[in-house]
C-alpha cells in the first residue's frame, strides 16, 4: 500500500447528503432547490450534528482530511435565532471533529431572495440576516469561539451576488480580513442574467468593483464565464472551486478550468451537494468535463489534478498539511501507474478508529428520520 496527501473537499453542503439517491424533482438547477429546501426545513442542532457527523464520517473513509463547509443554517425554521445563535454551526463542527476531520466552517452572508426585492421564502427565513453588519458580528464571535483550535478554520462567505445586495458586499468581505472568503459564482445563466440587468456588471466584475477577490478568495463553481470574468479571477491570484460531480447532476454546464487555471487561478474541488463523496472521481471529472468541451485530452495532468486536490485545496481552506491515506490495491489500480485514474473511494484504506459499517447504518437511519419530517 502507498500513502498519499489527504485530500481537501472545498466546498460541501452537509445536509444536501440526504437527497442522494432521492427523486427530489426538477428540470433544472431552480427546481432541485424547492427539494433541497424541505430537507433544509426538517432540521435542528441535533439532527442537523447527526447528518453532518455521518457525512463526514464518509468523507474521512474516502481519504478527506479537511473540509469546507460553505454553512448558512443559521436560524430556526421560522427564521428566529436558537437560544446559542451558533447552535447550528457548532453542530457541524462538533461532528466534523467526532470523525476526524478538519473543518473550515464557512459562515455564509445571506440578505435576500434576489436582485428583485422579492420577499423572501420561508425556507429561506433561517439563511438571512436584517443587514450585513448584524452577520458580520455573528461572524465574529464564532471565530472567536474557535480562535484556539488548530483543527477549525472559521472563514466567511458570500452567498451569491443574487443574496448579498452590492452595499454589503465590502462589508462581508471586510469581516474577517485574514480568513478564507468563498463565494457562489455563476452556476447559472439566469444568475449571470440578473445580474447584468440589475447591475450592469457580470457577478465576477460586480464582485470586484467591491474589492472581494484575491489570494484569500474562493469561487465556487464558475462556470459561466466570459474572458473578461477569466481574467479578473486568474490576476487577482484567487482559487476556483470545481464541483464536477454536483455540477454534471444539476445539469449547471462546463466550467473553463484550464483557462482560469492558465490565468494565474488556482483551482480546487469539491463534493458540493454530496451526490457522491470521491475526490477521485471529481479530479477525474474536472479533466474528462475539459476534455469533453475543448476536444482534447492534455488540459490536466495527473500532477495538476492531485496539486488541486490537495495542496491548493488545503490552503484554501486555510490549513497545512492534512495527513495522508493509504491506497489499498484493487481490480481498478491493477497496472496503473497513475492511481488517480483508476482509485475510487472504495480502494481507501478506512482509519482505524472509524467502523464502515456503523456509517452505513447512521447515515441510513439518520436520512430516514430527515424524511420522516419533510
Amino acid at each position: 500500500m502507498t500513502t498519499y496527501p489527504a485530500f481537501a473537499n472545498c466546498h460541501s453542503h452537509a445536509f444536501h447528503r440526504a437527497l442522494r439517491g432521492r427523486a427530489v424533482g426538477g428540470a433544472d438547477f431552480w427546481g432541485w432547490r424547492d427539494g433541497m429546501y424541505a430537507v433544509a426545513q426538517a432540521l435542528d442542532p441535533d439532527l442537523y450534528h447527526r447528518l453532518a457527523r455521518a457525512t463526514y464520517a464518509e468523507m474521512a473513509l474516502a481519504g478527506i482530511g479537511a473540509v469546507g463547509e460553505f454553512h448558512y443554517l443559521h436560524h430556526d425554521p421560522h427564521g428566529l435565532p436558537y437560544t446559542d445563535p451558533h447552535a447550528m454551526a457548532d453542530a457541524v463542527i462538533a461532528a466534523a471533529w467526532e470523525v476526524g476531520l478538519r473543518i473550515c466552517l464557512l459562515d455564509t452572508c445571506y440578505l435576500r431572495a434576489g436582485f428583485d426585492g422579492a420577499e423572501l421564502a420561508p425556507a429561506q427565513r433561517r439563511f438571512a440576516y436584517p443587514d450585513a453588519e448584524a452577520w458580520a458580528s455573528h461572524a465574529s464571535t464564532l471565530a472567536s469561539r474557535y480562535a484556539d483550535n488548530p483543527a477549525v478554520v472559521i472563514g466567511t462567505a458570500i452567498h451569491s451576488v443574487r443574496a448579498v445586495d452590492e452595499t454589503s458586499l465590502p462589508v462581508v468581505a471586510a469581516a474577517l480580513p485574514d480568513a478564507p472568503l468563498h463565494i457562489h459564482v455563476s452556476e447559472q445563466p439566469a444568475e449571470n442574467d440578473a445580474c447584468l440587468a440589475a447591475t450592469g456588471r457580470t457577478p465576477v466584475r460586480l464582485l470586484a468593483d467591491a474589492g472581494v477577490w484575491s489570494p484569500r478568495t474562493t469561487a465556487v463553481h464558475a462556470t459561466h464565464l466570459s474572458a473578461d470574468d477569466i481574467a479578473i479571477l486568474g490576476a487577482s491570484g484567487s482559487s476556483v472551486c470545481f464541483c464536477p460531480t454536483t455540477e454534471a447532476e444539476l445539469a449547471d454546464g462546463i466550467g473553463p478550468s484550464v483557462a482560469l487555471r492558465d490565468a494565474g487561478a488556482r483551482i480546487t474541488l469539491g463534493s458540493d451537494s454530496n451526490t457522491m463523496i470521491d475526490l477521485f472521481a471529481e479530479a477525474r471529472g474536472l479533466a474528462m468535463h475539459e476534455r469533453l468541451a475543448s476536444g482534447t485530452r492534455d488540459g490536466w495532468t495527473a500532477a495538476q489534478l492531485w496539486q488541486a486536490a490537495t495542496s491548493d485545496g488545503s490552503a484554501s481552506l486555510g490549513f497545512e498539511g492534512l495527513g495522508g491515506f493509504e491506497l489499498a490495491g484493487s481490480v481498478r489500480t491493477a497496472g496503473a501507474s497513475e492511481p488517480l485514474w483508476a482509485a475510487t473511494a472504495a480502494d481507501v484504506v478506512p482509519p482505524p478508529d472509524l467502523d464502515p459499517a456503523w456509517v452505513q447504518a447512521e447515515l441510513d437511519a439518520v436520512i430516514a428520520e430527515v424524511w420522516s419530517r419533510t
